[in-house]
């Protein structure tokens, strides 16, 4: 149903108490003449004393609180004079701008919720991650001091564990330290001209006794191993494909294989690292290239590796202006596809 503006809403009221004094007066006087004179004079009168409390009285109060509003939706200062906003419908304008700046808070305080939900989630992974290690190097040191240290092979051994907790706090704060300077763009960028088949080929190579103890297959796909010269930082793209190879060796399965392929996409090339391992459900595969996000935390971590793996791949590619997805399927593998724009012949 349409709504009615304030002028219309005034001149259908002066009517109709136009025409009840009129019918009660004519009603008493019997006179058409004088029926139709106090008619006119009724809604005539009628029409400007309503017109006076809605479109004058009314209005410059609604004006009051739409003006905050206006001002609000600006973040402007609220004792700000501004000109007249409003048009020839105040009512339905006020109504609109507040419908408007209800769903606009709306869905900040959604996304603020969303934020706190991830500040909270990092947190809590954050500090998992610095107590494993820290706790193990903590439990060693007490062996230690408690009389193990007059055991040789058992100093040595707790030493040795101890070593280890420390590499892995060392890889933490190194990855959280290079994530941060990536998010606030001060990652320095060492581009260059190189073939990306070419070192993929060096980093499956580099890999392949982690893989074999795994007893998982290494290699690029026979007919989509063709070179590729990109410009790019090397080193940069050196540590996205070894931490997606090197994901694919610890999620794989006994006999499993990982394979590179490489497509051409006319301006950029697609790398696509796939494996045949034990995949992973739709349900996570929009949160896996968050910090600390892990499908099976206790596995993960018996894995070894810091939580940002992916995390740092994800920036890096998008360093690069190109894009990285996963598409995945639980028993049959998981495949990471990603772009880098062909360098132009030399």
């Amino acid at each position: 149903m349409n709504k009615l503006s304030p002028r219309t809403l005034t001149l259908i009221i002066s009517l109709v108490l136009a025409l009840l004094v009129s019918a009660v007066d004519l009603y008493f006087e019997a006179s058409l003449k004088h029926f139709l004179v106090i008619l006119a004079v009724v809604f005539i009168a009628a029409s400007f004393l309503l017109y006076y409390v809605v479109e004058i009285y009314l209005r410059n109060r609604i004006k009051l609180v739409y003006k905050v509003i206006h001002q609000f939706k600006l973040n402007k200062n609220l004792k700000e004079s501004i000109g007249d906003t409003l048009g020839d419908e105040p009512l339905i304008e006020m109504e609109n701008q507040v419908k408007d700046w209800v769903s606009d808070k709306s869905k900040e305080i959604e996304d603020l919720k969303k934020l706190e939900q991830f500040r909270k989630e990092f947190l809590s992974n954050l500090s998992h991650e610095l107590k494993t290690p820290i706790f193990n190097i903590q439990g060693y040191v007490h062996t230690l001091l408690d009389g193990a240290m007059n055991e040789p092979d058992t100093m040595k051994h707790f030493l040795q564990r101890a070593a280890r907790s420390i590499d892995r706090l060392n890889h933490l704060i190194d990855d959280l330290d290079e994530i941060s300077k990536i998010e606030r763009g001060e990652m320095e960028m060492a581009k260059e001209f190189f073939d990306v088949t070419q070192l993929t080929k060096e980093v499956l190579e580099s890999m392949e006794m982690k893989a074999k103890k795994e007893t998982i297959s290494l290699s690029i796909r026979k007919g989509f191993d063709k070179s590729f010269f990109i410009d790019a930082d090397k080193e940069k793209i050196r540590q996205v494909i070894t931490n997606l190879i090197d994901n694919s060796i610890k999620y794989g399965k006994d006999g499993g294989e990982t394979t590179a392929a490489f497509f051409d996409m006319d301006e950029n090339i697609l790398v696509e690292i796939t494996d045949n391992g034990i995949g992973v459900a739709e349900e996570h595969l929009p949160r896996l290239f968050e910090r600390f996000y892990r499908i099976d935390k206790h596995r993960s971590r018996e894995q070894g590796g810091t939580g940002l793996g992916l995390a740092i791949v994800k920036h890096i590619i998008e360093a690069h202006q190109q894009t990285i997805n996963v598409r995945s399927t639980v028993g049959v593998g998981t495949t990471f596809a990603f772009t880098l724009q062909k360098a132009k012949e030399k």
